[in-house]
C-alpha cells in the first residue's frame, strides 16, 4: 500500500513537472513567432523568417505534448492492460516528424533562394538591425528553453520531453545561423548578401539529421526493441543478488512510455513450498523496481530447479 501511495505521489509529480515545462515552453514559443516575423519582414530577412517558421513548429509540438501527457497518464484499462505509456513514444514520434520537417522546409526555401541568386533571378535585399537583434533574442531564449526542458526531460525520464529540448535547440541553432547570416549581409558589401540564406542552409542540415536520429529512437521503442546489453546484464546481476533465486533465464525487456517491463524465469529449490517460492519471486520483483522505478513492470516466472542434473 505504501509503495502504491509512493509510486501515485511520484506520477503526479512528475506529470505536474512535464506540464508545467512545456506549457512554460508554449507560451514563451508563441511569443518568440509574432516577434520573430514581424522582425523578420520589416527587416527584410528570409533567414529570420524561416526561424519564426521554426518557432511555430515548437508551439504546435509543445501542444501535442502538453495534450499527449494528459492521455499517457491516464491508468490501466480494459483495452490498455500495459497503461497509455505508449502515447509519450507517438509524441515522441510526432514532435521528431515535425523537426525533420521544419529541417527539411527551412533547407528548401534557403536552398532554392541562393539558387536564384546565383542565376541572377532573385536581388537580395540587405537584412534591417532588427532583424539580428531578433536573432540574439531567440537565441537566448531559446538555449535557455533547451537547457531547463532537457533537464526536466532528464529528471523525470521522459524522451518526449527530451525530443522537445531537441526541438528548442534546433531552433537556437537556426538563430545562431540567423544571426551570422544576418550580421554578415549587413556589415560586409552586396557580395555577402548570400550568407542569410546559406546560414539556414548549414543549420538545416544539422536539424534534419537531429530529427532522424528522434525518429530512429522512436521506432525502436515502438517496435518494442530490448534494453541495451548493458542495462539486460545490469538486472541479471540484481536478480542473481535475490537470495534463493537459482539460473535466471529467458529474459526478455521492453519500454512502454518512460517505464520498462521486465519477464524473467527463474528456478528455486524444488524443495520449497509455495509461500517460500513466491517470497523468492517477489524480492526479485521488489529488488528490480527498487532500481528502475515503482512503475516498472516484473513477471517472474518459477521454475524447480534439478540438482541431480
Amino acid at each position: 500500500m505504501d509503495n502504491k501511495r509512493i509510486s501515485t505521489a511520484a506520477k503526479n509529480k512528475r506529470l505536474k513537472g512535464i506540464l508545467s515545462i512545456t506549457l512554460k515552453g508554449l507560451l514563451i514559443n508563441c511569443l518568440l513567432v509574432v516577434v520573430k516575423i514581424i522582425c523578420g519582414i520589416v527587416g527584410r530577412s528570409g533567414a529570420m523568417i524561416a526561424d519564426g517558421i521554426h518557432s511555430l513548429s515548437d508551439s504546435v509540438s509543445d501542444v501535442f505534448l502538453f495534450l499527449g501527457f494528459k492521455i499517457a497518464d491516464k491508468p490501466p484499462d480494459k483495452t490498455h492492460k500495459y497503461g497509455h505509456g505508449k502515447f509519450e513514444t507517438v509524441m515522441t514520434m510526432m514532435i521528431s516528424i515535425m523537426i525533420l520537417f521544419a529541417g527539411g522546409y527551412i533547407f528548401y526555401k534557403s536552398s532554392y533562394r541562393i539558387y536564384l541568386y546565383l542565376c541572377d533571378s532573385e536581388h537580395l535585399s540587405r537584412p534591417g538591425w532588427i532583424a539580428l537583434l531578433a536573432a540574439v533574442l531567440s537565441l537566448i531564449t531559446k538555449e535557455y528553453l533547451y537547457r531547463i526542458t532537457k533537464k526536466a526531460g532528464q529528471q523525470f525520464q521522459s524522451n518526449a520531453v527530451i525530443a522537445n529540448a531537441w526541438h528548442h535547440r534546433t531552433d537556437a541553432l537556426t538563430s545562431v545561423a540567423a544571426f551570422l547570416g544576418i550580421g554578415g549581409a549587413i556589415i560586409l558589401n552586396d557580395n555577402w548578401l548570400i550568407l542569410d540564406p546559406l546560414a539556414a542552409v548549414l543549420v538545416s542540415v544539422f536539424i534534419v539529421f537531429i530529427g532522424i536520429r528522434l525518429i530512429k529512437e522512436s521506432i525502436m521503442e515502438l517496435l518494442e526493441t530490448s534494453l541495451s546489453f548493458d542495462k539486460e546484464t545490469e538486472i541479471i546481476k540484481i536478480i542473481k543478488s535475490v537470495q534463493g533465486v537459482l539460473n535466471p533465464h529467458n529474459l526478455k525487456t521492453r519500454k512502454v512510455g518512460n517505464y520498462i517491463v521486465i519477464d524473467i524465469h527463474i528456478e528455486v529449490n524444488s524443495f520449497l513450498n509455495v509461500i517460500q517460492a513466491h517470497d523468492i519471486a517477489s524480492k526479485v520483483e521488489t529488488s528490480l523496481q527498487n532500481r528502475f522505478g515503482t512503475d516498472t513492470l516484473v513477471s517472474v516466472h518459477i521454475e524447480p530447479f534439478d540438482f541431480v542434473r
